[in-house]
C-alpha cells in the first residue's frame, strides 16, 4: 500500500485536498469518484514511500512461517477449497504483517487473473524459485496440493540444517568471544600495571616484552582507530563476500577450511543440493530448468558452477552424472548414485537417499560440539601450555629478573652462606 496526496473538486466547484492509503493511482481516482470528487491532480507521497521502505527493511519472514503458510495451503487445496478462500483464511491466520501483506498482494493478482505462481514471482525474497517452479507444475499438472507438500518438506529439511549449524557454532563463538576478553583485559589492564613496576626498577626488557608493552600501548591509546580499523575490515569482508568476484573465491575457501569445517560445509551443500534437485525431479519440473534451479538455490559458487556444466551435458545429449563425477565439490559416491539414477529411471529417488546421507552425516558431525571441541582443545593442551608460557616470559619472567637484580639484605643480617639471587659472586 502507498499513500497519494490528491487535489479534487465536488460538482459545486469547492476544492479539497487529502491524502489516500491505496495500491496505484486508478484505485485512488475510483475512490474519489464513489465520494463524489473530481480529481484534478494524484501524487504518491515520496515522504511516505521512503519511511516504509526503511521499515520493510527491518521486517523479516522467517522460514519456519512461510512452512507453515505453505503446509496450511496445501491441507486446504488438498479439500477442494478455492485459492481465493485459501489466502483470505491465510491472512487471517497469518500473525507475521510482512508475510500477511504479501498474501493480501498474491490474492489480490489471483483475483486480477494471474496464476498462483505468476502472483507468487513477483516477491523473490518470500518466495524463491524452487517455491515458484513447483508452484508452476503443480497448476499445469493438476496437483498443486502435493507440490505445495514437497516444498514444505523442502523447507523443514533446510530449516533443520540452518538449525544445527547454528547450535555447532554456540560453544565455539562463546569460548571465542571470552579467550578474546580475557586477552584485550590483559592487554589493557595488566600489562600497564607490570609495565610501572618495570620503570621502576630500571634494567633493559626482553624484546619479547617489549612487543607486548607496544601492544598495550596501541590497544590503550589508539583505540578508536583500532576499532575504526575493525569496522572497514568487517565492512569490506562483507562487500568481497557478495562481490561477483569475491564471492568464488570465498565459496571456494569454505570447502578448504581446516579441522572438518570444509568437509561439513560440503556435506551441507550435497544435502541441500540432492534435496532440491531431487524435489523438482520429484515434481515434474522440466530437467533443464531443474538444474539451473538447483545450481541458482545451492547457495555456494561452486556447486553452481558444476550444475552450469550439468546443464551443457544435457543440451549437448550427455548424461548428469558425468559432469557431476569431474567436479571435484561431488564426491565419487555421488556420480556413481545418479549415474545408477539415470540408468533404472529412479533419479529423484536416488537422490533422496543421497540427501538422507548427507544430512545425517552433517547432524552427526554437529550433534555433540561440546564434545568435539573438548577432544579439540585436549588435543591442543600444549600449544595452550606454549602460550601461557610465552606469556610468563613476556611478563613475569622480567619481573622475577628485575626483582632479583634490585634484591637488598636487611641490616642485621650477617649470614654468609646465602647470597640474595643475582648478587652470588
Amino acid at each position: 500500500m502507498a499513500t497519494f496526496t490528491f487535489r479534487a473538486v465536488d460538482l459545486a466547484g469547492v476544492a479539497t485536498k487529502g491524502q489516500l492509503e491505496a495500491t496505484n493511482k486508478q484505485v485512488v481516482t475510483e475512490q474519489l469518484r464513489e465520494r463524489g470528487l473530481i480529481p484534478l491532480d494524484i501524487l504518491e507521497d515520496k515522504t511516505a514511500v521512503a519511511q516504509a521502505d526503511l521499515l520493510e527493511r527491518f521486517k523479516r519472514v522467517k522460514s519456519y512461517d512461510i512452512t507453515i503458510m505453505t503446509r496450511q495451503l496445501a491441507t486446504m487445496v488438498a479439500s477442494g477449497m478455492s485459492l481465493l478462500r485459501c489466502f483470505y483464511v491465510l491472512e487471517e491466520q497469518t500473525e507475521n504483517d510482512k508475510l500477511k501483506e504479501v498474501l493480501s498482494e498474491v490474492r489480490r493478482d489471483v483475483e486480477a487473473g494471474l496464476s498462483l505462481s505468476t502472483s507468487m514471482e513477483k516477491h523473490p525474497k518470500i518466495f524463491n524459485q524452487l517455491y515458484t517452479a513447483m508452484v508452476k507444475t503443480g497448476e499445469a499438472s493438476g496437483m498443486l496440493d502435493e507440490c505445495l507438500v514437497r516444498v514444505a518438506d523442502q523447507l523443514e529439511s533446510a530449516e533443520s540444517l540452518r538449525r544445527q549449524i547454528r547450535a555447532a557454532m554456540v560453544y565455539p563463538s562463546l569460548i571465542g568471544g571470552f579467550a578474546l576478553v580475557v586477552l584485550l583485559a590483559l592487554v589493557a589492564f595488566l600489562i600497564p600495571v607490570f609495565e610501572g613496576v618495570f620503570k621502576d626498577f630500571g634494567g633493559e626488557l626482553p624484546a619479547i616484552t617489549k612487543v607486548s608493552v607496544a601492544a598495550s600501548h596501541a590497544v590503550t591509546g589508539y583505540w578508536y582507530a583500532i576499532l575504526i580499523a575493525t569496522v572497514v575490515m568487517i565492512v569490506s569482508f562483507v562487500k568481497f563476500k557478495k562481490s561477483d568476484w569475491g564471492k568464488p573465491k570465498w565459496d571456494a575457501f569454505k570447502l578448504r577450511i581446516p579441522m572438518k569445517i570444509g568437509d561439513t560445509v560440503q556435506k551441507v551443500c550435497l544435502a541441500r543440493w540432492s534435496r532440491t534437485f531431487s524435489g523438482l525431479i520429484h515434481a515434474g519440473v522440466p530437467i533443464l530448468q531443474a538444474v539451473s534451479i538447483t545450481g541458482q538455490t545451492s547457495g555456494n559458487t561452486v556447486v553452481n558452477n558444476a550444475m552450469e556444466e550439468v546443464y551443457d551435458s544435457i543440451k549437448r545429449g550427455g548424461t548428469i552424472a558425468e559432469p557431476l563425477r569431474a567436479a571435484p565439490v561431488f564426491p565419487a559416491m555421488v556420480g556413481h548414485m545418479v549415474g545408477v539414477g539415470e540408468e533404472t529411471g529412479n533419479l529423484d529417488g536416488m537422490l533422496d537417499k543421497i540427501a538422507d546421507f548427507y544430512e545425517d552425516e552433517v547432524a552427526a558431525a554437529v550433534k555433540d560440539p561440546v564434545r568435539w571441541w573438548n577432544r579439540r582443545i585436549r588435543r591442543d593442551f600444549d600449544v595452550h601450555a606454549d602460550v601461557q608460557g610465552l606469556r610468563q616470559h613476556q611478563v613475569v619472567r622480567p619481573l622475577w629478573t628485575l626483582l632479583a637484580l634490585d634484591a637488598r639484605w636487611p641490616v642485621n643480617c650477617t649470614s654468609t652462606d646465602i647470597r640474595p639471587m643475582g648478587l652470588r659472586p
